[in-house]
């Protein structure tokens, strides 16, 4: 015999009835409507939060704030890598933070431009920047290129 859509109810327990309070004391919640009687639980929204501890003061305010922050003197950089170089530009040409700029290759030049040394690179180049990792500087002045450091 096929299943018909008429057929179909839910499987006995699988559907709980609402819990009806404050109809009464023959309900078994009425009056106080499970809530007891008086206290913080018992009243209004009834809602405590995550950090109350009774009223001790909370491990949040008990831990003592430590180390030190440099945040309002914090440098970023925009970093390019040797390898980005190597892809954008041609034999002894020279590469400053605005033509990096102007070419799209960062984005920004925050507190200045930082050349880092991953990947290789074949073409002397004559790049002024801001700071120069030791391998990206030993990287351009093995194949004949410069680094200058720029303020």
């Amino acid at each position: 015999m096929p299943l018909k859509i008429e057929d179909l109810k839910p499987t006995e327990g699988s559907r709980k009835a609402k819990k009806r309070v404050g109809r009464g004391s023959g309900s078994g919640l009425g009056k106080t409507s499970g809530k007891g009687h008086k206290g913080q639980k018992a009243r209004g929204s009834g809602k405590i939060s995550k950090i109350f501890e009774g009223g001790q003061t909370n491990i949040i305010r008990r831990t003592p704030k430590y180390g030190f922050t440099n945040k309002p003197f914090k440098k970023v950089y925009s970093i390019v890598n040797v390898e980005t170089l190597e892809k954008y530009f041609s034999e002894n040409e020279e590469i400053t933070p605005e033509i990096l700029l102007e070419k799209k290759i960062i984005k920004k030049l925050n507190d200045g431009v930082k050349i880092l040394g991953k990947g290789e690179i074949t073409k002397p180049l004559v790049v002024k920047a801001n700071l120069f990792s030791r391998s990206a500087k030993e990287k351009i002045e093995a194949v004949g290129g410069k680094t200058e450091v720029i303020q």
